[in-house]
């Protein structure tokens, strides 16, 4: 790196770390929290940090790829906001974009990082080929995407997230994010909102196939990429879309019920007074999460704000695919389960299977566990514990995604401490723990 721009890095540094609030312990310590697990294990001791750190403010040696994201990470943005020229800088380089070569020895090791950052090892792509091809592909070919090349790559990657396991479409998925962050490395106009819209929708999409991982850790960092994303957006809907997709996946086992009831709030505020579909969707939210608290009556009343909207706002404005007709009905089996009614549990059921699109698994198993969660709330607990077992039984393992093996902790959590030691009961728990995410589980040709 250039004296000059060793100079400007170590100033850039200097003047954040001095609006942060962060001692250089401190921001020593932040760092080692938020570096992905590979990177963390080959940084040096605290001690050994705090000097890097101090050398890299006074100018004294650069800044490389893994610091530069390793800053990002710590002061919550991207590289390229933390790094930007000024407007006299880029009007002194003229209008020529670099053409990032996969010859530039810097941006190989940036690439690497932001594959660990992704949570992804050496050897994720060693179990399919044609990942590895995508690698290629996104290494050889400076050909930006139009718009809606990406809106298509959207809806694309939500059919996966809906019909394969979730280790697959988190390897998909990853090579997408590194082609966005290269297109946005090299985009200064109009698009750059649209793009930033494009990354909100598929940050929102990577938290949510790590959370059906399990790997909470790294979806909590990919919902605040999210958000920092659709915020540089612009667009209300788009800030809407990551916040009720955060608070909703906070439900199964990603966080306590009163954060899920904070985010709740604080997207509702930010959705204004007026009615609103993503006000609806949060009510639904919340139905869910007073029903896991036994607040039966207060859930039912959550649910109808959510069940009989009738505005079409938000819903496609995202992108195409992402509202489904049987989410309602999805939330009326979950609440109408938990409090032990039969009929109108059934009857959402029903429209929930009816509605079965080929492939898709995740609503049509969740709601079966409901009904046997239902079952068990009305006496039946032997019944409704085979029920449950039999569910998930049937379902091979790399499908058996966090969002399922946490709604069957809910039927559980159902029967009364002293029934658990009934043999039914007891397998059905047994099972429970046998079948919790696995995230290295590929399924066998």
């Amino acid at each position: 790196m250039p004296a000059r721009d060793t100079t400007r890095t170590a100033a850039i540094l200097r003047n954040r770390h001095n609006t942060g609030g962060y001692t250089v312990t401190g921001l020593a310590e932040r760092i080692r929290e938020v570096a992905p697990e590979q990177i963390r294990r080959e940084l040096p001791s605290r001690r050994d940090l705090e000097r890097t750190i101090r050398g890299h403010e006074a100018g004294e040696h650069s800044v490389g790829p893994r610091y530069r994201l390793l800053y990002a990470l710590a002061y919550g943005t991207t590289e390229d906001e933390l790094f930007a020229p000024s407007e006299s800088e880029q009007s002194g380089r003229g209008s020529h974009q670099g053409t990032d070569t996969p010859h530039d020895w810097d941006e190989m090791e940036r690439r690497r990082l932001l594959l660990a950052a992704l949570g992804l090892g050496a050897g994720t792509f060693a179990s399919s080929g044609e990942a590895v091809r995508q690698l290629l592909d996104l290494a050889v070919d400076s050909e930006s995407r139009s718009i809606d090349d990406w809106v298509m790559t959207c809806v694309d990657q939500l059919h996966g997230l809906r019909t394969r396991p979730p280790l697959q479409v988190r390897e998909s998925l990853s090579v997408e994010l590194l082609a966005l962050h290269r297109q946005l490395k090299t985009t200064r106009d109009k698009d750059v909102p649209e793009l930033h819209r494009i990354a909100a929708a598929l940050s929102t999409l990577h938290a949510n196939v790590l959370t059906r991982l399990g790997e909470h850790g790294p979806a909590l960092q990919w919902w605040r990429t999210a958000k920092a994303a659709a915020d540089a957006s612009g667009y209300l809907d788009v800030r809407m879309m990551v916040r009720t997709e955060e608070a909703g996946f906070g439900l199964y086992g990603q966080r306590d019920l009163r954060t899920v009831f904070r985010l709740v709030n604080a997207a509702e505020r930010l959705a204004g007074d007026r009615p609103s579909f993503w006000k609806a969707d949060l009510s639904g939210t919340r139905a869910k999460a007073l029903s896991l608290l036994g607040r039966h009556d207060e859930a039912q009343r959550a649910l109808h704000l959510f069940v009989h909207y009738d505005g079409t706002d938000g819903r496609a404005s995202v992108f195409p695919t992402l509202w489904t007709f049987d989410q309602p009905h999805f939330a009326e089996s979950w609440v109408y389960g938990g409090a032990g009614k039969e009929a109108e549990a059934g009857r959402a059921r029903e429209i929930v299977l009816s509605h079965n699109r080929p492939g898709e698994y995740l609503y049509m198993t969740n709601v079966k566990l409901h009904a046997a969660r239902c079952t068990i709330v009305n006496g039946g607990i032997d019944e409704g514990a085979r029920m449950a077992a039999g569910i998930l039984d049937a379902l091979p393992i790399p499908y058996r995604s966090q969002l399922i093996t946490e709604t069957g902790k809910a039927v559980l959590g159902t029967i009364p401490g002293e029934k658990r030691t009934r043999p039914a009961v007891r397998e059905f728990a047994e099972l429970l723990v046998k079948t919790a995410p696995a995230p290295n589980a590929l399924p066998t040709a």
